[in-house]
């Protein structure tokens, strides 16, 4: 199969991801904005506000929003210019109450007249972009359903199947359970009393919604660049401050602290380029430096390996999880296959637990996901998990004579033609769908092959105004959106909280030292539950009610966990975690749609 490599303009503009649609000719303030937040928002040099996120992916973003909810000033910096993010993430209901309520606060802080409007002069709210009762789900296009060009669609969808499928043997036999759970009830409106405080509560809950993450970080950056075109258009004050392309100076004074500790912040403009291959950001030259001059609260919220965080001391850990398997705690570390592939999953999380076995006989357990779209076929958003005995050998497998240049043509090819036959074979069993089928469906992203670890931060606070968050302070399996919902809606309401405490007069460090504590423990919470992805029996994303009747189909204990975990031993060669600029560089396999729904999962298991 040939691989069609392009560049980041040209994938933007790929029928693939269907931005083909024309811009809406009364949408006055959409268009201005996407220009005006190339550069900096305000010519001064010198820029003071309450607020400053480093990073502008859906944690740092709603931290700006509950700041500017608060009567706050904020300001953003991102050097990779609009999100770009498109796999799919599974949502708790949460983050649509926090969402109303967001659009409450700032209409009882503002008014009519100081939030942000939509094109046909209706209200920008948030909620009602995300969902509503009023609107369908299907396939969309952020930017059309947020600036009112699409008035029927909502952005995310609901779940409509929720499906477990265990394939594990039973008394050294092959075995089947297939269980069919309720799906989680949407609400008519949001609700901000129905937010849960605990984060624990948060992750037990099920999905309630699914969603291309981009559309969601999209929502909530034409938001944001809204309320820059209101106050720039009106002359007050900006409440947003947004400095694209932009980042903290390479060089020794990017971060500047002052006498007392706070840090204060030089940023340079940057370019983006492909470097032989490679995604690179280089200064540009001459550019004017901005000042950011020390905020009462700063935080980095970058993704994994932040190297700002890394430049004010920040460190992480491994965590080491105790499989009951007489071994001790072991790095959680596990490695999956990723691609997004053109199937109508629809509205469904269907999740699949299967036995492997290595040479010697030994069992392990290896689990799937399959994630859709509600009435999009064009979503199909899969991961299958390698079992930690395999290896991926070209030799091996016949394909190249021994003696091969690994960094050969020929090598390379038949590497990646291993993982895809692989890949195929397991999403068949997950799917259904037979391989020879799955091998003319359309590829959009993958296979590709990372490893999953959790890492955690000593400490949120790095300087005495600065704090991390984020899959920056810490980040684990991601099979459940746990680190999504962790940042978005655990850590930034800890952002409202410190705020809601320095109005009611509670010094600076105590609310910092809160608002640390709650990031640590929120962190905490969703890795106590990602670290059951790596050995356990159970889905944590069900929700904790459909764990239980899964397990109970299944007859089996809910902490049930696999024998054998090799993952410090594994045979294959050290792979890195997700690279965000994996999402810029996709690889294009032509094939069909594939529209027929999904059949239900067999109940017995066919003879392979």
């Amino acid at each position: 199969m040939v691989f069609l490599y392009l560049t980041a303009a040209a994938f933007l503009q790929a029928s693939v991801l269907k931005q083909h649609a024309p811009v809406n000719a009364d949408n006055k303030w959409a268009p201005d904005i996407r220009t005006r937040v190339f550069g900096t928002t305000r010519n001064a040099n010198s820029i003071d506000t309450d607020f400053l996120a480093l990073g502008l992916g859906g944690t740092n973003m709603m931290m700006m929003l509950w700041s500017v909810a608060m009567g706050k000033r904020a300001a953003g910096v991102e050097m990779r210019g609009d999100p770009f993010l498109f796999i799919h993430w599974n949502i708790r209901v949460d983050l649509y109450h926090q969402l109303g309520l967001i659009d409450n606060m700032m209409m009882e802080r503002y008014g009519e007249e100081g939030v942000p409007h939509r094109a046909n002069g209706d209200i920008f709210s948030l909620a009602d972009c995300f969902y509503s009762p009023k609107t369908t789900a299907g396939y969309v296009v952020g930017d059309e359903v947020i600036s009112g060009y699409d008035k029927i669609h909502h952005l995310v969808g609901t779940i409509h199947h929720l499906e477990f499928i265990d394939d594990r043997y039973k008394d050294g036999k092959p075995n089947r359970v297939v269980s069919t759970l309720p799906r989680p009830e949407p609400p008519e409106k949001p609700d901000p009393n129905a937010i849960r405080s605990s984060m624990r509560e948060v992750l037990d809950g099920p999905s309630t919604f699914q969603s291309e993450a981009n559309n969601i970080l999209v929502l909530l950056r034409r938001y944001l660049e809204a309320i820059v075109a209101m106050d720039e258009e009106s002359g007050r004050e900006a409440r947003v401050q947004l400095f694209t392309r932009h980042q903290v100076c390479s060089t020794d004074d990017g971060f500047v602290r002052k006498k007392d500790g706070r840090v204060a912040v030089n940023l340079e403009a940057v370019q983006e380029l492909d470097f032989k291959g490679k995604l690179s950001r280089v200064p540009i030259p001459n550019s004017p430096r901005i000042k950011i001059n020390a905020p009462e609260l700063c935080v980095i919220a970058q993704g994994v390996n932040s190297q700002d965080a890394k430049r004010l001391g920040f460190t992480q850990m491994d965590v080491a999880v105790d499989h009951k398997d007489g071994r001790g705690p072991l790095v959680a570390q596990a490695d999956y296959l990723a691609g997004f592939i053109d199937v109508l999953v629809d509205g469904r999380i269907r999740r699949r637990i299967a036995s492997a076995f290595d040479e010697d006989g030994r069992e392990y357990w290896v689990r799937q996901i399959a994630v859709g779209h509600e009435g999009d076929p064009q979503v199909g958003w899969l991961l299958v998990q390698v079992p930690d005995f395999m290896v991926f050998d070209p030799v091996k497998a016949g394909y190249v004579k021994e003696g091969v240049d690994k960094d050969s043509v020929e090598y390379f090819a038949a590497y990646q033609r291993l993982l895809y036959e692989f890949y195929i074979q397991e999403c068949s069993k997950i799917l259904e769908i037979p391989e020879d089928e799955l091998k003319g469906v359309r590829m959009a992203y993958g296979p590709k092959l990372f490893s999953m670890v959790e890492r955690i931060g000593h400490d949120p606070r790095v300087a005495p105004n600065v704090v991390v968050a984020g899959d920056s302070f810490g980040n684990g399996h991601f099979l459940t959106s746990g680190g999504a919902m962790a940042g978005m809606v655990g850590h930034s309401m800890g952002v409202l909280n410190f705020w809601k405490a320095r109005d009611e007069g509670v010094s600076l460090e105590e609310a910092y030292k809160t608002l640390a504590e709650n990031i640590k423990k929120g962190t905490k919470d969703w890795l106590e539950g990602s670290a059951k992805e790596f050995s356990q029996f159970t889905p944590v994303n069900f929700g904790i009610d459909r764990i239980n009747a899964v397990a109970e189909d299944s007859h089996i204990d809910v902490d049930a966990r696999a024998e054998h975990i090799d993952a410090s031993r594994r045979m294959r060669h050290e792979l890195s975690v997700q690279d965000p600029f994996d999402w810029r560089r996709p690889a294009i396999r032509n094939g069909k749609v594939y529209t027929a729904d999904l059949l239900p999962p067999r109940k017995q298991l066919r003879m392979q």
